[in-house]
């Protein structure tokens, strides 16, 4: 193989290698953008999560609120009438 078809051969293998290695970036920019928009979803998922766990523990509360003292005031009514009727 003479020196001029070595250098030919090579310049092809780097302009292989050139082409191959902007394939790669443009799936890699791909692959990014996608990663992103998942990250921006499951950021938007965890914060409607968040907000729901939120207005629960509201709920829960304004319904401790309620209930607890309604069941105080059975259990005494009931041991009222228990005391009274033995």
């Amino acid at each position: 193989m003479s020196d001029e078809q070595y250098r030919h051969e090579s310049l092809n293998v780097l302009r292989e290698i050139r082409d191959t290695q902007r394939e790669i970036l443009a799936q890699l920019a791909a692959q990014r953008t996608l990663a992103e928009q998942q990250v921006a979803r499951s950021r938007d998922k965890v914060e409607e999560s968040i907000g729901l766990q939120r207005l629960a523990l509201q709920r829960q509360r304004t319904i401790t609120l309620i209930a607890v003292p309604g069941i105080l005031v059975c259990i005494v009514a009931i041991g009222y009438l228990v005391l009274r009727y033995f």
